[in-house]
């Protein structure tokens, strides 16, 4: 693959993580609009995609899901485990603390998959990527400096456990650019149907959070994570990550925007930081001078 290609490549990777992010930003929105209960917003989500994971998989896999499912059986259930789990925790860490908190921690990703990829894949991070993540990391202080804790730990905690979840996801598909993200994300869908099963009151919702869950559901999330599951196809495991902290700045928008949920001046300047530092680390880690590696 010439350098020409490489580059190409990469920028499509970019293109894929940053509207995957911006579109599970809206995570936060839906959640908090349904008003409803975590438990029967993750069920009623994963009924809502699992179908329609299988019938893209079907038209885009270029064979049916049970076959492609096959090629890889463990890695599936293994990605589906850590797509549903880290899925059902981001949703009760919503319900259980201010958006601030949950989407300021979501930040901490492009760090945590960055050690990840470094682990399993040995994938070097460039001087430059180095650098961005620092700033990113800079601009992730002062966000959670502000917020973390309140009004419980629990769901700080949960956000963690979400973003730890998704890191290794990603360096799972970036290691397996072969395995089906639809059947991995359908089995994640299906698994958390199954866990919910019990315990959900499916049946026991108003139209507003009907409506919110199907936007939810049917759009904004399927589709966000179909494009993050497939930017590391094109893009280093510590790329795409970069782009999570669009998750962070977009959703407190979301929250200043429908909830009044204004962050405080030290998180705004934060976000400010944390957009520096993805601008770097798309622009400026690129260049030619920068591609010195960290081993």
């Amino acid at each position: 693959m010439d350098a020409a290609q490489s580059s190409d490549q990469r920028r499509l990777g970019w293109l894929l993580a940053g509207l995957g992010m911006l579109a599970v930003s809206t995570d936060s929105l839906w959640i908090r609009l349904s008003e409803a209960d975590a438990v029967d917003v993750s069920f009623w989500v994963s009924c809502c995609s699992v179908p329609l994971y299988t019938a893209l998989s079907q038209r885009l896999d270029g064979c049916g899901p049970l076959e492609a499912f096959r090629r890889h059986p463990l890695l599936h259930l293994v990605i589906g485990a850590l797509s549903g789990g880290s899925q059902l925790c981001f949703v009760i860490a919503i319900t259980q603390t201010r958006v601030a908190n949950v989407v300021a921690i979501v930040a901490a990703v492009p760090l945590l998959a960055a050690v990840s990829a470094w682990l399993w894949l040995r994938e070097r991070i460039s001087r430059a990527m180095a650098m961005a993540i620092a700033i990113t990391m800079a601009g992730i202080g002062a966000i959670v400096s502000s917020s973390v804790g309140e009004p419980t730990l629990t769901g700080d905690l949960l956000a963690v456990a979400a973003i730890v979840g998704f890191s290794v996801s990603l360096t799972m598909w970036r290691r397996y650019p072969d395995m089906s993200r639809l059947v991995g994300l359908s089995i994640g869908g299906v698994m958390t149907v199954v866990a919910l099963a019990y315990s959900a009151s499916p049946l026991s919702l108003d139209l507003r959070a009907y409506l919110s869950i199907a936007a939810m559901g049917l759009v904004f999330n399927p589709f966000g994570r179909l494009a993050l599951s497939n930017a590391p196809r094109f893009a280093p495991v510590a790329d795409v990550a970069l782009f999570s902290p669009v998750e962070t700045v977009a959703g407190t928008i979301w929250a200043a925007a429908f909830f009044s949920e204004f962050p405080r001046p030290v998180a705004a300047v934060g976000a400010a930081i944390v957009l520096v530092g993805v601008f770097y680390g798309t622009i400026a880690a690129t260049r030619p001078k920068n591609q010195a590696a960290l081993g």
